[in-house]
């Protein structure tokens, strides 16, 4: 390729009293070489540190800066040269800002909402902004606020900048519905945030020629209501999240019989086939949104998705609950069944529902799935109706009545489905109790099932319930309520049950590692790290705290250290039971900085210490799958001829 330019010395060292800014140096390079490797940005005079070139590296690629022209080789985006300009022109640049109106800091001392418009009417924002005219924010109410939107995912801070992320977007746009803004005002601000999609989506389109304009549609939707901040931690390139997206936009219902396989999708948008049935299974079963996407499957193995509270499942949603309350209102004006009201069928309700909407919703030859789809649909909306807080009116009464009622139905008739399945299994772990209600391990078996089919509320209830039978085990039914509260997002709620058992308990330093665990799923990186930190140096030997010292670090995007971490709890405690996930946590940390043959060789041997140690198979399936998921991108990419 030739020699290598490199920047000047003022660039790559400045003075003592400046930090190096390695956007710009990586960015200077790219743009005064036509390709640069790996290995150049490590050669002198620039020299960077591999975790370093790795995190500034990823950063640039998941802004669109920088873009891997082939593994290991990477050039600059046009966006990447505008932003090397601004870098550069940085100094000669004031800091311009735009402040709140007067009717928002006038309407009392909501630092919150002031801190959002700033950081979405600006580029960025820096501390001191907050702190000056005409917000004049004290330091102590700053660092709350700015500490609280952090936690909730609405800000980021990076290089001493805050800047705005797609979750908080959202959020500002809420919260301009709290002040007396005129209508097109809002209309304006929320086309501000669409715009700025818009733009993305528009070169997404156009790199890979979607031109129906109901797939474009749908994929917007799902790119305005899926933040990418949620999967940012794993799925570093932005692009690949919008293929994942895109699949769902286009196996829609409305596109029968069209259909695209994940096999042939992913040679035709150079996607692993192991990242888009990974990522495609977590969205849709609601593991990372608190939305869904319903499958419609095909006998012949085509797979439909709509998402919930879409404008598709409102439309069913009609239908099924206006036939399920004119079936109920009937029944309830006859005490008793006569040949013109007869009983309640559910199925034949649900083939009048499933044929009723193939008349306006869904193609006629997607009837059968439906008709296999409805009882699960039809149970989760008599949850929904079940749980909800308040029935005001007396149709809410009499709704809730009724779909009480459905539930009551569905548990007394055969249907074979998920649901069934898990009141089947319900049933027989009940019975086991019942004839030995001494034995513990079977109330953690019947937690199990609760968890597994997402019972979250049941599984509290039960946990309450064992508290008062088994007081012995409160340490560990607690710590169980506990990881049940993180599973419904509540994680304050765990850590101060945390919290009260190292009170009672302190001589228990596995309870300060959950406590560090759960400072971690707040982001409260160094309350974490303190605590993990005086672990280790009081218990050096224990090689389970390293472990869960290099899973933090992982966590905060510091691998380099992570993988220290590791290498240590693998030395003290290579026999353990833990140690299988040890190296696949290594192998992902090696793959992130770069070390790719290390990476490959610590996944493979976490793969083979999970098939040959690991019991449990939901345990196995779990890791295995994380680890053939990293395992995967570490292979080259075959795509057929076209």
């Amino acid at each position: 390729m030739g020699s290598i330019n490199y920047p000047p010395e003022k660039i790559y060292s400045p003075s003592k009293l400046k930090k190096q800014n390695y956007d710009h140096i990586i960015l200077w390079m790219l743009s005064n070489n036509d390709i640069c490797k790996w290995a150049d940005f490590h050669q002198e005079p620039i020299e960077i540190p591999t975790g370093t070139l790795s995190r500034h590296l990823d950063t640039l690629k998941r802004k669109g800066f920088v873009e891997n022209f082939t593994r290991g080789h990477y050039r600059i985006t046009s966006e990447g040269r505008k932003k090397f300009h601004d870098l550069s022109s940085a100094k000669k640049k004031a800091h311009k800002l735009n402040y709140p109106p007067k009717i928002i800091l006038k309407s009392g001392r909501n630092y919150s909402d002031w801190i959002l418009w700033m950081m979405y009417n600006n580029n960025y924002c820096k501390r001191s902004d907050f702190l000056e005219d005409p917000l004049s924010i004290n330091q102590s109410s700053l660092s709350k606020n700015l500490s609280l939107l952090i936690e909730k995912d609405f800000i980021v801070k990076e290089e001493g900048k805050y800047i705005i992320t797609r979750a908080g977007k959202s959020e500002y746009s809420r919260m301009l519905q709290n002040y007396n803004l005129d209508r097109q005002t809002i209309l304006e601000e929320e086309g501000k945030r669409i715009e700025e999609i818009t733009k993305k989506t528009i070169q997404f389109f156009e790199n890979y020629n979607i031109k129906d304009e109901d797939i474009q549609f749908r994929f917007l939707n799902n790119i305005l209501t899926l933040h990418y901040e949620k999967v940012k931690p794993l799925l570093k390139d932005e692009e690949i999240f919008q293929k994942i997206l895109l699949f769902l936009s286009i196996n829609h219902p409305s596109q029968y019989p069209n259909f695209i396989s994940s096999e042939d999708f992913s040679r035709l948008y150079i996607i692993k086939k192991t990242t888009l049935d990974y990522y495609i299974d977590e969205i849709s079963e609601g593991k990372i949104y608190p939305l869904r996407f319903y499958k419609l499957r095909q006998p012949s193995g085509e797979q439909y998705y709509f998402q919930s509270d879409g404008a598709l499942e409102k439309m069913l949603r009609v239908i099924t609950e206006n036939k399920i309350n004119k079936v109920s209102y009937l029944n309830k004006l006859f005490s008793k069944p006569t040949s013109v009201m007869p009983t309640i069928d559910m199925k034949s309700i649900i083939n009048d529902i499933a044929n009723k909407s193939c008349e306006f919703l869904f193609n006629k030859d997607l009837n059968t799935p439906l008709r296999e789809f409805l009882p699960e649909y039809i149970k989760y909306l008599a949850y929904k109706i079940e749980t909800k807080k308040e029935l005001k009116g007396t149709y809410d009464k009499l709704e809730g009545i009724i779909w009480q009622n459905i539930t009551d139905i569905f548990q007394s008739q055969i249907y074979e489905n998920l649901e069934n399945q898990y009141e089947e299994q319900i049933k027989e772990i009940d019975n086991q109790i019942e004839l030995n209600q001494e034995n513990l391990d079977l109330y953690y078996l019947k937690i199990k099932i609760l968890v597994y089919f997402n019972q979250y509320k049941e599984t509290i209830q039960f946990l309450e319930e064992m508290l008062e039978i088994f007081p012995e085990s409160e340490k560990d039914i607690k710590i169980l309520k506990a990881a049940v509260l993180r599973r419904m997002q509540n994680i304050k709620a765990g850590l101060e049950i945390i919290e009260s058992l190292i009170k009672k308990y302190p001589e228990d330093n596995d309870l300060l590692s959950y406590k560090a665990y759960w400072l971690q799923f707040l982001d409260k990186k160094e309350e974490a790290i303190k605590i993990i930190q005086k672990l280790v140096e009081n218990e050096p030997e224990m090689g389970i705290y390293h472990d869960t010292y290099g899973e933090i670090l992982m966590y905060f995007e510091e691998y380099e250290e992570a993988a220290k971490k590791f290498v240590k709890s693998m030395v003290l405690g290579a026999n353990e039971w833990y140690i299988f996930q040890t190296y696949i946590k290594l192998g992902i940390c090696y793959k992130t900085i770069g070390n790719l043959d290390l990476a490959m060789e610590n996944l493979r041997k976490g793969i083979e210490l999970t098939k040959k140690n690991v019991k449990d198979p939901e345990t196995k399936q779990k890791w295995l799958s994380i680890a053939n998921l990293f395992l995967s991108e570490l292979k080259p990419i075959e795509v057929d001829p076209i």
